[in-house]
């Protein structure tokens, strides 16, 4: 009796505390934030009125090298000179180059020398043809010789390929440099370019010719421009095609690595 009234208030009080325990709360399902579109690429450098960012690069820019290694014995501009198509830029030592082909030219001359008597001789029957043929592949052999080293000698100078200025200077007269050293880097900023982004969809209205005012954000001035070059292929992802163009008129303050906005008209 005892074991059963003890048993019946173990049971009242299990389920008392059941009662009095708060439920667990399921676990709150996560809420996914958002993803923000992304940006429209075709409008990445159009502003809100609709002008499209351009930069300004040279019509043609190179970086000159040493062909041959030896020392610099002039250097005829520095960073910022203007220079002309053909001027010479800079000037190596290559006395050892000038003896080599000296050398060269006065075994050639005997050679030459060589074939015209055994040419004699061999008329006279006095030698065989071997030996005639034998100075003739020799005089060639120091032709050659003679060429190459000519060759050698006329990189001893760098003229200007084109007409413009110098953007960076890279090497120190009576500096020693190898061959394949950068020394110059020019720009023609005679005639510079305009290179835009424009969406694809533009091309049903703009066209080579087509006309329209750049602000450069350098100046602080507007300048008149006109389309000269089309893309030949359009961005598959952005659906955009890049613009060549120019400046009219005079553009002498323009530099390269400009940059501004060009304004179309109204379409």
């Amino acid at each position: 009796m005892i074991l059963r009234t003890f048993a019946c208030l173990a049971s009242l009080m299990f389920a008392g505390a059941s009662l009095a325990a708060p439920p667990v709360p399921a676990p709150a399902a996560a809420v996914a934030k958002p993803t923000p579109a992304p940006a429209d690429p075709a409008n990445a450098s159009i502003d809100k009125d609709g002008r499209v960012r351009v930069q300004f690069l040279p019509a043609q820019q190179t970086v000159l090298s040493a062909e041959v290694a030896a020392k610099i014995a002039r250097l005829t501009v520095k960073e910022g000179d203007r220079f002309g198509a053909g001027q010479v830029l800079v000037a190596f030592d290559c006395s050892l180059f000038q003896s080599q082909l000296a050398k060269a030219e006065a075994q050639l001359d005997a050679a030459r020398q060589t074939l015209k008597v055994n040419q004699r001789l061999a008329e006279l029957n006095s030698i065989s043809k071997l030996e005639v043929e034998q100075a003739e592949a020799k005089v060639k052999e120091l032709q050659a010789e003679a060429s190459a080293n000519k060759v050698v000698v006329s990189k001893c100078t760098i003229t200007a390929p084109f007409s413009g200025r110098v953007a960076k200077v890279y090497a120190d007269p009576f500096q020693y440099v190898q061959q394949g050293k950068p020394i110059l880097d020019l720009v023609d900023n005679g005639r510079l370019e305009l290179r835009l982004i424009v969406p694809s969809k533009w091309m049903a209205w703009l066209q080579k010719g087509s006309k329209f005012t750049v602000q450069v954000d350098e100046l602080g001035r507007e300048f008149p421009a006109r389309v000269t070059r089309m893309g030949a292929r359009i961005d598959p992802v952005s659906q955009t095609v890049s613009v060549a163009a120019e400046i009219e008129g005079n553009g002498g303050d323009l530099l390269p690595g400009m940059s501004g906005w060009a304004n179309f008209p109204k379409r």
